[in-house]
């Protein structure tokens, strides 16, 4: 699908309604499923929550995940401990790209049995269920939290529980984070010292019941066309708290920057204006605990003329695409002088007339659902197409239908 984004006036001051976080929805989806006492509310709409829960159904012997890392990492991890069962664990082309070898060699520690199907340390995975006994593994901590936290929610079902150490430095920590506070909020008793975290099996838990959050990420795209909108421009949205378990409400303090304020209203919503067009030149922000919200700041960078450089971007390469060189291509192609390493990304300050560009400049979104969403807020300052639109489902299938809500022109051509 392809969509033309403009818009004829200012966006309008209007409330969207976000779903569900992906991160909290589908760590809840694991844990409901050794423990189905679990009630879960507000869980997300997106692609990737719904293949986590219909994997988790499934009695099938081959289940696709298609592009979802999460799934394919939570996945990997509960298969290996469905004691008789075998399944063959597999994804789209690009899943088959993306590296699994660290999780799949940490649960080999704890007698995992998993076999690569294809290429070495890749998936497709065939996992033979097991009760697995040993306790103790460790990992490197710098490559994917995911990995991480796959072993820490299968951890309570293990027979004698966890010890992880973890080495080297650790990304996207809160992830981690989100995953014990879950833990122990079902009651799972969780130690850790530094780099150690010690997890005890739990063999049931009391019933309980989550209304999980809205996707902050899912978010961001709102702050950044409020942050590219004129002094004046508001919208709210629901529902957030000001203690997130999600590291990407670093947007609060973030768009700070970019003259945006958030307010945190009384009925659980979040209302962010433009308060300030503020005199900016480069800005500097380290984004190893948030790297999603990465391609959001420098779209929004690029639309200000600022510049800016983004550290802690590692992960990007090996998402859905190299989210670092897409970027390069399409802010390049659209004016802008783009710099990457292997985890960092500068984007030179510029001072474009925007009113000056007529026609229409079309972004290449890589299979990538935050390529689509994050140059969407463009559309305040030319007209844009976005090919291959249809990829927000993965985390965001309403997106298109509320931008058409806040003013925003969306048409399929």
């Amino acid at each position: 699908m392809i969509l033309k984004l403009s818009i004829n006036d200012k966006t309008k001051n209007s409330s969207v309604i976000i779903s569900g976080s992906k991160s909290e929805s589908n760590r809840l989806l694991l844990l409901q499923a050794f423990f189905p006492n679990i009630i879960i509310e507000n869980l997300s709409d997106a692609d990737d929550t719904i293949l986590m829960k219909k994997a988790l159904n499934s009695t099938e012997s081959i289940i696709d995940v298609h592009h979802s890392g999460t799934a394919m990492r939570f996945l990997t991890a509960y298969f290996s401990i469905q004691e008789s069962r075998e399944v063959i664990l597999t994804g789209s082309s690009r899943m088959k790209e993306r590296p699994i070898e660290i999780l799949v060699e940490a649960l080999r520690g704890l007698g995992a049995d998993i076999q690569y199907l294809e290429n070495e340390g890749f998936p497709p995975l065939k996992i033979k269920g097991k009760n697995l006994i040993k306790h103790k593994i460790s990992i490197p901590a710098h490559v994917s939290s995911q990995y991480i936290s796959a072993l820490l929610l299968i951890a309570p079902k293990l027979e004698n529980g966890l010890e992880m150490t973890m080495e080297g430095n650790i990304t996207s920590k809160p992830y981690i984070e989100m995953t014990l506070a879950l833990l122990h909020q079902i009651g799972v008793e969780t130690s850790g010292v530094k780099n150690v975290i010690k997890i005890n099996p739990k063999l049931q838990t009391p019933n309980s019941k989550f209304i999980v959050e809205s996707d902050w990420s899912s978010a961001s795209y709102f702050y950044s066309i409020v942050a590219l909108s004129e002094i004046g421009t508001a919208i709210t949205l629901s529902s957030f708290t000001e203690n997130s378990l999600q590291a990407d409400k670093a947007l609060v303090e973030i768009y700070r920057n970019f003259g945006v304020n958030t307010v945190f209203n009384k009925d659980s919503s979040i209302t962010i204006s433009k308060t300030e067009n503020l005199e900016l030149s480069l800005l500097s922000f380290e984004l190893q605990e948030s790297p999603d919200i990465a391609q959001t700041i420098a779209v929004t960078c690029f639309g200000l003329g600022v510049g800016c450089k983004l550290t802690g971007l590692h992960t990007l390469k090996i998402k859905e695409t190299d989210r670092l060189q897409a970027l390069k291509n399409e802010i390049e192609k659209l004016g802008g002088k783009v710099e990457i390493t292997e985890n960092s990304l500068s984007l030179e300050q510029h001072s474009f007339t925007w009113q000056n560009r007529e026609g229409e400049y079309s972004v290449n979104t890589y299979q990538d659902h935050r390529m689509a969403m994050a140059f969407a807020p463009l559309a305040l300052k030319m007209n844009l197409i976005i090919k291959e639109a249809e990829v927000v489902s993965k985390s965001y299938p309403n997106f298109w239908k509320d931008l058409k809500n806040i003013g925003f022109q969306v048409s399929e051509i």
